[in-house]
């Protein structure tokens, strides 16, 4: 019974006893707000799962992953200062869906923070693997946009790593780095 009480509410059973409980008006309309609230949070909460369920049913890949992202100098710009020391990557919820690759902060985001299009994305190689300052090993690989915009994306899982390597430049029909122009390894 007591997992069941509500703030501001008088709730002791006594022996067994089943005593009368009286509210005023306020309480009665207080349990009625917290109960439409609830019934709104558990909608929404629904709304995210099933936008989960179907981006999840429809992407080729999806899962989060570390991202940072850079651009790329203009003509005539002094070329952007080197802040390899700088730990700015944080966790994106990333999917390769359809002709785009979307980025959510989270997976029960409703809708995405930032799309790309695959046929913007002009370049997707591997980049040197690093350890963070948890001494935890990276991998990592960067998507280059024909905008100029770089995205530099990591996992502590290699598989999942070359899983996104291989499907993006598979999506993007990209030459892998490792190829040659005449397609020999």
């Amino acid at each position: 019974m007591k997992l069941f009480t509500f703030r501001g509410l008088p709730w002791s059973p006594s022996n067994g006893s089943r005593e009368k409980v009286e509210l005023t008006s306020a309480e009665v309309e207080s349990l009625r707000s917290e109960l439409a609230d609830l019934e709104e949070k558990e909608a929404q909460l629904k709304a995210q799962l099933e936008n989960i369920d179907e981006i999840l049913r429809s992407a080729r890949l999806s899962g989060y992953l570390y991202i940072r992202t850079r651009w790329a100098a203009l003509p005539g710009e002094t070329p952007p200062i080197d802040d390899t020391d700088v730990d700015d990557w944080l966790p994106r919820f990333v999917v390769l869906q359809g002709e785009c690759l979307f980025l959510y902060l989270l997976c029960t985001d409703l809708s995405p923070q930032d799309s790309t299009l695959l046929s913007d994305i002009i370049e997707v190689n591997q980049l040197p693997s690093f350890k963070r300052e948890d001494s935890e090993m990276r991998y990592a690989f960067c998507i280059l946009t024909r905008h100029g915009l770089r995205y530099e994306c990591s996992s502590s899982s290699k598989i999942q790593v070359d899983s996104w390597l291989s499907a993006l430049q598979s999506d993007c029909k990209l030459e892998s780095d490792t190829s040659t122009s005449n397609g020999s390894i």
